[in-house]
């Protein structure tokens, strides 16, 4: 195993896990937050992940695929199918509560609503964290393009860490402990990264079926939490916008420097 990948996957995701934190101190700034500027930033976290999704996972797979002699479309498309199915049926099962929703999802929990908020965010910042394993993993000797993707993801949790440690201080939390909440909704990154890099270290044959399990993870993410968090109301095309803002920088820095 290649103990160098691996530090640098966790020190990538200590990077993203710290801007979560970030996030969350806005707490000791703010009570709350401007909607419009919520959504335009989960707009922009949307964007950034899609772009992620296939310039840093879908088009590195299909490469490696190609170069292994397996056939891509198969194996990236079930990589992407059997990573959406696990993060649903974490969604169907793991009680949690979305950003701006009444009722909980998953199964019947007596947990409080606060609680249920912060797992929303840290089950779906998994595949993030795995994204970015795989990512150095994928990587021979040359880390920029895992770099690229760990800050566009980072950018993106820096909202995440807002939405969590705002709402709770809006209802009543201390800032403390809402600033503690929002940045441990990020601590699950740094152990799924290092999960992915250690498991396309060891069995490199899967690594394509890997790269798109965490695109598929990640696009789900996308689908289920960011875009609808960015959409508040008809009206308001701030998330839109965003999403086509983050989509642009991300895929720029793939391309100018990955």
């Amino acid at each position: 195993m290649d103990f160098y990948v691996v530090q640098l996957a966790l020190l990538a995701t200590l990077m993203t896990w710290g801007l979560t934190a970030l996030g969350g101190a806005m707490v000791f700034a703010f009570r709350k937050t401007s909607e419009k500027l919520m959504s335009f930033m989960f707009g922009f976290g949307a964007g950034v992940m899609i772009a992620a999704s296939f310039f840093s996972l879908l088009l590195p797979g299909i490469d490696k695929a190609e170069e292994m002699g397996q056939n891509a479309a198969i194996v990236l498309g079930l990589g992407v199918l059997v990573g959406t199915l696990c993060i649903y049926l974490i969604d169907r099962f793991i009680p949690h509560l979305h950003l701006q929703a009444e009722v909980p999802e998953g199964k019947k929990s007596s947990w409080n609503r606060k609680i249920l908020l912060v797992l929303a965010i840290t089950l779906h910042n998994i595949p993030e964290g795995l994204a970015i394993g795989v990512a150095f993993g994928s990587c021979m000797n040359h880390f920029l393009p895992a770099w690229i993707l760990a800050i566009g993801i980072g950018l993106q949790n820096f909202p995440e860490g807002m939405a969590v440690s705002l709402p709770l201080r809006e209802e009543g939390m201390s800032r403390g402990k809402a600033f503690f909440y929002g940045q441990a909704s990020g601590i699950v990154e740094p152990i799924s990264a290092v999960i992915g890099a250690i498991l396309v270290t060891f069995v490199s044959s899967i690594l394509p079926f890997v790269l798109g399990f965490a695109a598929g993870a990640m696009i789900y993410v996308v689908a289920e939490e960011l875009i609808p968090s960015g959409k508040t109301n008809k009206e308001n095309k701030l998330g839109t916008i965003g999403v086509m803002l983050g989509f642009v920088i991300m895929m720029s820095l793939d391309l100018l420097l990955g």
